[in-house]
This record gives C-alpha cells, sequence and structure tokens, in this order.
C-alpha cells in the first residue's frame, strides 16, 4: 500500500481551542488503513472521545468509517484452483469480522453486501466493479456511491490500485424500508 506518513485528527481543549488529538499512522491490516471511526453518535466523534483503532470491515450501528484500501493484480491469485481462491477471500472477510457480508459469491468469491451507503473514489491505479449484473471499469478519480449492493473489485492491471472510502451505517434505514413493505 502507498505509505501513509500521519494520521492527524484535530480536536477542541477544554478553553475551546483548536488542536492536533491525534498525530500517528493508521491501523493497518492487510491491504487497509483505518483513518477515522465513528460510534452510533457522531458527535463523539467531536467530544474528544477517539475511538480504538480497528478493521472492520462495517461501521458500527449507527457509524461511519474512513479508510484507504488497496486491491491487488488479478494476476496474482489465478494461479490458485477455486476451492483455494474462495478460501482465501472467505480469510479476508472472516479477519475483517465480515463473513455474514458474503451473500452471493458465484460470479466473484469476493463478492460482498454491507448495509452501507459508501463513497468510494479510486486514487491510483485502475478496477473494475462487479455487481450481480454489471461490470464497469474504472479509472483514478472516478467515483462509486455503493448503495448496499452486491458487489466486489477485480484490478485486471499489472499494478496495485488505491482507493478512498467513506463508510456509513445504513442498517436502520434498510430495517425501515423492510418494515414499510410489508
Amino acid at each position: 500500500m502507498h505509505s501513509l506518513s500521519k494520521r492527524i485528527v484535530t480536536g477542541n481543549d477544554a478553553r475551546g481551542r483548536s488542536r492536533a488529538v491525534i498525530n500517528d499512522s493508521a491501523a493497518r491490516r492487510g491491504l487497509t488503513a483505518e483513518i477515522w471511526r465513528t460510534g452510533s453518535a457522531a458527535v463523539a466523534a467531536l467530544t474528544g472521545q477517539v475511538p480504538p483503532p480497528s478493521v472492520v470491515l462495517e461501521p458500527p450501528h449507527g457509524g461511519s468509517v474512513f479508510r484507504f484500501f488497496q486491491i491487488g493484480p488479478e494476476q496474482n491469485e489465478l494461479q490458485l484452483g477455486k476451492a483455494e481462491r474462495e478460501q482465501l477471500y472467505a480469510r479476508h472477510f472472516q479477519t475483517m469480522e465480515a463473513s455474514h457480508c458474503r451473500p452471493d459469491t458465484s460470479r466473484h468469491p469476493g463478492m460482498h453486501r454491507t448495509a452501507t451507503v459508501d463513497y468510494i473514489v479510486l486514487l491510483t491505479g485502475r478496477v473494475t466493479l462487479l455487481l450481480d449484473d454489471d461490470e464497469i471499469d474504472l479509472e483514478p478519480f472516478d467515483v462509486v456511491v455503493q448503495r448496499g449492493t452486491n458487489h466486489a473489485w477485480v484490478n485486471r492491471g499489472n499494478i496495485p490500485a488505491l482507493l478512498l472510502a467513506v463508510m456509513i451505517d445504513a442498517a436502520e434505514m434498510r430495517a425501515e424500508r423492510l418494515t414499510n413493505q410489508t
């Protein structure tokens, strides 16, 4: 992953004066660097309560997550058999506490769905967004608004792709929508 030299989080002290409350490197797990995560009350993000660093796929209930993630070239895993590739992706999602986010991986072992609205920007490289019935090639600075759909990211190039994502919990909205349909 591209090196993130610093993570700066600002806040106000007891006198209302601005200052850096965090000046460090982002928490990392594999190819993901966690920048910020809010809990169910985003106001806590302003009160000086600093969430512990973690790399979990979904944000907390009512919260959000801001992260960078990297998609390596697919050619690096094509030598694996179908079962080995499935195990690789299953372990990846398990380490991010997201095994439950894989409802249908028949199109690609990286397919997953979260109860979130995601704003994603491709920063470097090229990736293809796979959906159940669609496939879209992305170039740097293309933006995706992901609204709780089953998807996967595939890098068919030969260099890693770096993406930035803001994920916002939408579980309450989905539950409300389902309730209104009955």
